[in-house]
């Protein structure tokens, strides 16, 4: 059997190209990275900037029509449930990496870079000026916005019910009214008088109301809290 002979300026020059080819790929890959980073840090620059009045440029053949909402409906559903609709540069919570993937590839698909964002949310997520569930949209322009992203868990089941006497003044007085009916069917009978009688209950209903609704109007005003309506959008904690 016949062996060659070790070549050893051929050994070193195959190393010196695979450790010049390593080199190289590896100074591809840190370029790369770096890039990538750079691209997210810039994105989280924008959504840490208030986008008022900002539109986007979307290729609009490209975008996916379920995930196009106007302002409207934004609003029906945001004091429907209570939540918040606001710049995402009041947004508490982190932004999941899921989210920033895919507005780096929404960028790229539509060779623009995205402004305006905007987050619905329940007030305890946002850092409001004296002050769950998210989305993140970005505007499209004339009232309509996309969404970007939804994370974290759905909303409770029954969170439209339990909101509903916070829409307005009618329910939260037909939701006082309810409450004192049944306070005043706890009270034990004869607790005031041996006979019942239909004005003693009204009499009772009356004064249970009115404590009950003393105590609404006091967390009210005490907390600064106000109807659906009127913090939709509102950056304020007491609007």
């Amino acid at each position: 059997m016949i062996f060659q002979k070790t070549n050893i300026q051929d050994k070193l020059s195959r190393l010196r190209d695979k450790e010049v080819l390593e080199e190289r790929v590896l100074k591809d890959v840190y370029h790369i990275l770096e890039r990538d980073t750079k691209k997210e840090q810039k994105i989280a620059k924008t959504l840490a900037a208030p986008g008022n009045g900002t539109t986007n440029s979307f290729v609009f053949d490209a975008l996916e029509t379920e995930r196009i909402y106007h302002i409207d409906q934004l609003k029906k559903i945001c004091i429907d449930y209570r939540l918040r609709f606001l710049d995402s540069k009041y947004f508490k919570g982190k932004i999941p990496n899921a989210a920033i993937a895919k507005i780096k590839a929404l960028e790229k698909e539509h060779n623009t870079e995205l402004k305006g964002f905007k987050i619905m949310a329940p007030s305890k997520l946002f850092k409001l000026e004296d002050k769950d569930d998210p989305l993140l949209f970005a505007p499209i322009g004339n009232g309509y916005y996309y969404l970007i992203h939804k994370w974290g868990n759905d909303l409770h089941a029954f969170r439209k019910v339990l909101v509903w006497p916070f829409k307005n003044v009618v329910n939260l007085a037909i939701t006082t009214l309810i409450i004192s009916y049944f306070a005043t069917l706890l009270i034990p009978n004869g607790l005031f008088s041996k006979q019942n009688t239909a004005a003693e209950f009204w009499m009772m209903f009356f004064f249970m109301f009115k404590s009950i609704g003393a105590i609404v109007i006091f967390y009210g005003f005490a907390l600064g809290k106000n109807f659906n309506p009127a913090i939709w959008n509102s950056k304020y904690f007491n609007a």
